[in-house]
């Protein structure tokens, strides 16, 4: 590369991550994602008292194995179960509803404003600007997570006892190594919204509404939900984006199951892919007059 390419290439450079760094900072100091980060964090705290509650003095019944319900059977003897127990409660419903809500007003939103002809100012600014979109609202893919599984483990630790871990395939490890697990987890969650996150990019490029684009997205994801439930569709389940989301429960396993992760994975690249592709076709040829 000649000094010229590279006196080039590093305003761009520069430019970019300065247009993604004020893009996070401004979303996250909007007043939705606010409040949409304290009903994350309000979720673990709900469930922690309500199991507290229910088992009177913490003590419980002995905790089973496999899935949910052994999450919540065994928070009572260990509070980092807590965090488990609302990564899967949350993942279903509020994580990926709160991704529709930012991904699906990233773009419309901007339109709707008359803000987003500005923010094309550069050579390619389209396809840079739609990049900065989806590296927020993966950013907050990440955040919301994260939220999710500290507010777990403050309330577990508040409200019941914490030290070794059992995990569901009866191996015991120790407090530190469960830390790590939970992180683990709560990296395998925000990667397995990555698809709704690329799904309401996409349906935000169709639209200048952004109330319809979040609206859209949440509607789908219902949807799809619902599809994956229902017995009749087992053919066309395992490529719908969230039939494998609980796979992350296989992280409290030892050794380790990583088929259904993988394909967890695999499947949210493909929805990445798809829809990121299909945005950007949208995008790159959209008539911008707002």
């Amino acid at each position: 590369m000649s000094r010229a390419e590279a006196a080039v290439r590093t305003p761009r450079l520069l430019w970019s991550l300065g247009l993604l760094r004020s893009e996070i900072a401004t979303t996250f100091r909007r007043w939705r994602t606010l409040a949409l980060l304290a009903v994350l964090a309000g979720v673990p705290v709900l469930v922690g008292i309500a199991v507290r509650i229910e088992t009177g003095d913490g003590g419980g019944g002995p905790g089973g194995g496999g899935g949910g319900p052994a999450f919540l059977s065994q928070v009572t003897h260990n509070g980092l179960f807590l965090v488990f127990t609302s990564l899967a409660v949350t993942l279903p419903f509020f994580l990926p509803m709160s991704i529709g809500v930012i991904a699906g007003d990233s773009l419309a939103g901007e339109a709707h404003g008359g803000t987003l002809r500005y923010l094309l100012v550069a050579p390619a600014g389209r396809t840079r600007l739609l990049l900065v979109k989806y590296a927020t609202t993966l950013t907050f893919c990440l955040v919301g997570t994260l939220v999710v599984a500290l507010s777990a483990l403050a309330t577990g630790a508040l409200l019941f006892p914490l030290g070794e871990v059992t995990l569901l395939s009866g191996t015991s490890i120790s407090f530190g190594e469960g830390l790590l697990r939970a992180l683990a987890i709560a990296v395998a969650v925000a990667l397995s919204l990555i698809g709704v996150a690329a799904i309401g990019l996409c349906v935000s490029a169709l639209t200048t509404s952004g109330i319809a684009a979040m609206a859209t997205t949440v509607g789908l994801l219902i949807t799809v939900q619902i599809l994956d439930t229902l017995p009749q569709l087992h053919a066309i389940q395992p490529y719908l984006f969230p039939h494998y989301w609980l796979s992350f429960a296989d992280l409290l396993r030892e050794p380790v199951y990583w088929d259904q992760l993988q394909k967890n994975l695999g499947l949210q690249a493909l929805y990445a892919l798809v829809f990121g592709s299909a945005a950007w076709a949208r995008f790159t040829t959209r008539d911008i007059t707002g």
